[in-house]
Formats: structure tokens, C-alpha cells, sequence
């Protein structure tokens, strides 16, 4: 595991970390406590994956096509 906190990291970042986790967790090879520290850190990082796809979802949301089908700009999401 890495120290950089999970909210300052990129959606690669947090997913290649996540896979370690995932990986560590199913070998089983580690103590209890760990464990339980690596449960969390994953809770943490595959939230922070599902928000970072979340934001580039409205992103490609916010493109607009013309009348061909070309993008031509981006028309502002609720909220966003």
C-alpha cells in the first residue's frame, strides 16, 4: 500500500492499488489485523474509483453533437 491519501489519488492510481489490495486479500497470507486495514484502504480506494468514473461520465455527458453527429462543445450538466 502506498501512504498518498485515497482522495488525492488518479482513478489509475487508486484501481492499481485496489488490484494489490484484492490481491493480498484472496492469497490470504496476511495477519488478521492486516486484513481488516486492507479491507478498509480497499473500501476507500473503490469509492474513490466509482466517483472518479462518475465525474468523467457527466464530462462525456456535457458534449454536444451537431446535427452530424460531431462534437461541437460541452452544454453544462445539473449542478456541474
Amino acid at each position: 500500500m502506498t501512504d498518498t491519501p485515497v482522495e488525492e489519488m488518479s482513478f489509475e492510481a487508486a484501481m492499481a492499488e485496489l488490484e494489490k489490495v484484492l490481491g493480498q486479500l484472496e492469497r490470504g497470507d496476511v495477519a488478521l489485523d492486516e486484513s481488516i486495514s486492507l479491507y478498509e484502504r480497499g473500501a476507500k480506494l473503490k469509492k474513490r474509483c466509482e466517483t472518479k468514473l462518475k465525474e468523467a461520465e457527466e464530462k462525456v455527458a456535457q458534449i454536444t453533437l451537431d446535427g452530424d453527429g460531431n462534437p461541437v462543445g460541452v452544454a453544462p450538466v445539473g449542478g456541474v
